[in-house]
């Protein structure tokens, strides 16, 4: 009799053990058809965390704030806490902008960002590559479902694979892995927070109240960034690097201090340079109304990078394109040459080449960051 309440008992448990564990388990297929309907009723989210950018020597670390409504109203903040910057990417019903609201900057883009491209910080982004590729590898962690999917809409070419945490309680991403085909992580990026359904003041995404900037005595558009889509200013990024530049001078050895000595002009890394390609020359040159600083080079690929101090309040790119540099954005104009643009700490970058791959732009100008936080 014993020995049949046993059988009985041990039967019953068993039972137990597969009921529970089906019923607390999703495949894969389940989660993709609950993430598309997630991303289909989406009005709104916040989310907080920390970006960490494995692209150079020394990783960087970033402060990433993301606030989304729909339908196209986005902000995205990245903060540099070591030297206390924030850049912020503002696109709003005006357009697209880029703030610093630091050195009172903003930069007006022509631009459909973030729609042509992915953000590793974007949940759209994040959800659009797990439920587009059917070759989607899955697995369970603690708390979290993860999926190891292809690197989805990203310019950066040397991104390959991704691996996705995402809640088992909502499918709020809590942690994201990119890495390159060698399997070498490149970009990571863990979420403290993420709430869906934030409401957000009517001023949330207004440039000004993001600039700091009292709407109530507002300057003229010029001064703020709103400047219309065909402006054009005597500082535009768009200018070919001899555009503009009255003269050219070798730096000589016993000249008096030039604007390498006010300007700290900054070399990009050596490790991030194209094989076969070293600095040509380094010459002082007259911009006008300013001075800068142009580094040649030259070899397997010939470039220009023009460093200057950025004064103007605001500049209006009238074409091109926004690209994500991980630590801030940058402007990319293409034809018979391509000129990448991008302002950072109160310097404005300029590196023009008829020949350089874009991946190897996106490298060179992250590298110039990473030298200038040494």
């Amino acid at each position: 009799m014993r020995r049949r309440i046993s059988w009985i008992a041990a039967i019953i448990a068993l039972f137990s053990v597969f009921f529970l564990a089906g019923c607390g388990s999703k495949n894969a297929d389940t989660i993709v058809k609950d993430l598309d309907k997630v991303v289909g009723k989406m009005e709104s989210y916040e989310g907080s965390g920390t970006m960490i950018l494995h692209t150079g020597q020394q990783p960087l670390n970033y402060k990433v704030e993301v606030w989304y409504q729909k339908p196209d109203l986005y902000r995205i903040a990245l903060t540099n806490e070591k030297r206390d910057i924030t850049q912020i990417v503002l696109r709003n019903k005006e357009g697209v902008f880029v703030l610093t609201p630091q050195l009172n900057k903003s930069y007006r883009f022509q631009s459909d960002w973030p729609d042509n491209q992915g953000q590793v910080y974007l949940y759209q982004t994040l959800a659009k590559s797990i439920i587009t590729d059917n070759s989607r590898q899955f697995a369970t962690d603690k708390d979290s479902y993860v999926f190891d999917v292809m690197a989805g809409n990203y310019q950066n070419g040397s991104f390959a694979r991704q691996k996705i945490w995402l809640s088992q309680d909502n499918y709020a991403p809590n942690k994201v892995e990119v890495s390159d085909a060698n399997g070498t992580k490149m970009v990571e990026v863990n979420f403290d927070s993420f709430t869906f359904g934030k409401k957000f003041d009517e001023s949330a995404f207004d440039m000004d109240k993001n600039m700091g900037i009292d709407s109530k005595a507002k300057p003229s558009d010029s001064a703020q960034g709103n400047a219309s889509p065909n402006a054009s200013t005597s500082a535009s990024p768009e200018a070919s690097p001899s555009d503009g530049v009255t003269s050219a001078q070798p730096e000589q050895a016993g000249d008096k201090p030039t604007i390498v000595d006010t300007l700290s002009f900054i070399e990009p890394d050596v490790d991030a340079l194209p094989a076969g390609v070293m600095l040509k020359d380094r010459l002082d040159v007259d911009l006008g109304d300013h001075q800068g600083v142009m580094l040649r080079y030259t070899g397997s690929y010939d470039f220009t990078i023009v460093e200057s101090a950025s004064k103007d309040r605001a500049v209006a790119l009238n074409n091109g394109r926004v690209l994500d540099l991980g630590f801030t954005w940058g402007n990319l104009t293409e034809g018979d040459s391509s000129t990448l643009t991008w302002t950072y700490d109160g310097v404005q970058y300029r590196l023009s080449s008829g020949d350089l791959p874009q991946e190897d732009m996106i490298r060179i100008a992250q590298s110039t960051q990473v030298s200038s936080g040494k």
